[in-house]
């Protein structure tokens, strides 16, 4: 039974968490010859002051963006 995490920032709509869980589910059927219901997909969201790259945050880097 194959266990998924993925962590994304947060901002996204249930739509899109939705699609992303049935997409990877379906990769994960398609590529390891499971059923679905033996797909277990775990999405994290994270907040954009707690997730950062090159030694900013990613609100700094929005932030950054915007000027």
């Amino acid at each position: 039974m194959p266990i998924i995490q993925v962590q994304v920032l947060e901002g996204r709509s249930d739509e899109q968490i939705k699609g992303l869980i049935e997409d990877i589910t379906g990769a994960a059927v398609d590529n390891l010859e499971v059923r679905p219901e033996q797909v277990r997909v775990i999405v994290t969201e994270v907040a954009d002051t707690k997730w950062g790259a090159g030694g900013l945050t990613m609100k700094e880097i929005k932030q950054k963006r915007e000027l």
